[in-house]
């Protein structure tokens, strides 16, 4: 019945608003809830769901960054539009791993459970790794300073997200720390580099699907963006705050028990 599909829908929507802008892995939450609930559609709709839901919290980002991301505001003077053009050429240029790789690689690693499972284990373990030893100075602390070799070295980061279970946001943002920019701003710039990867990932999954979908997959499809887009208006402004006061430990402490846990559950339920 639609009406459990449009309940699966909002479930689904919820976890992809809130666990994209965390380094928690937002495809991985979405596989293993799945798992429970099981979307009753066929198995090339649910992949394309579970992309194109992903609009939703790239519409969120815009809506929250708009100002520092529109170029046409002529409210601002000529050197503050030159800036967000500069923001964008960034943002372009740190796409270009995972233009090039996304594309070679898409869809060769299965979504499976325990693959999930060990990444969200060894990432949690990198997480918590790098956080003890990373110093407490960096030589970026505003995106004006970050360079176009910066942007290109954190986009080769975030080809690690092609692991499910790594986590997109999670690896660009602490590849950004590793390379010396500061917590906020490898954040941000994480945020803003999400826009024509995942974008341009949901354009590819809709032309490999086609253009037939039944009344009831265009119902669900549309509450999953809706329902990602408002729950990750309130996840990005938290976790934007957040990690101005906090480090990353917890989110790896929560990773490693995650994993486990999915992994206990697995080998019970065989």
């Amino acid at each position: 019945m639609i009406i459990f599909e449009i309940f699966k829908a909002i479930i689904l929507g919820i976890v992809e608003g809130i666990t994209e802008w965390l380094p928690i892995s937002s495809t991985g939450h979405m596989v293993l809830v799945n798992e429970f609930i099981k979307l009753n559609v066929s198995d090339g709709f649910k992949d394309l769901f579970f992309t194109v839901i992903q609009l939703g919290a790239i519409l969120a980002i815009v809506t929250i960054s708009f100002d520092k991301l529109w170029p046409f505001d002529f409210s601002k003077t000529k050197y503050e539009r030159l800036e967000v053009w500069l923001l964008w050429s960034k943002i372009i240029v740190g796409c270009i791993p995972a233009g090039i790789i996304g594309l070679l690689l898409n869809d060769l690693i299965p979504d499976h459970v325990l693959i999930i499972a060990l990444m969200l284990i060894v990432y949690g373990v990198i997480y918590i790794y790098l956080e003890n030893r990373q110093k407490k100075t960096f030589r970026v602390t505003s995106l004006e300073d970050l360079s176009y070799l910066d942007a290109l070295k954190i986009g080769g980061f975030q080809c690690l997200a092609i692991i499910p279970g790594t986590s997109r946001s999670g690896s660009t943002i602490l590849g950004g720390m590793l390379l010396g920019i500061d917590r906020v701003v490898s954040t941000e710039f994480s945020f803003y580099l999400a826009i024509p990867v995942m974008a341009g990932e949901s354009l590819l999954k809709l032309l490999k699907y086609g253009s037939y979908y039944t009344g009831t997959e265009v119902v669900v499809l549309l509450v999953g963006v809706i329902v990602a887009f408002f729950t990750s208006l309130v996840a990005c402004r938290f976790f934007l705050d957040y990690i101005k006061k906090h480090d990353f430990r917890v989110f790896g402490i929560y990773r490693i028990a995650l994993g486990i846990l999915v992994v206990l559950f697995f080998f019970l339920k065989k």
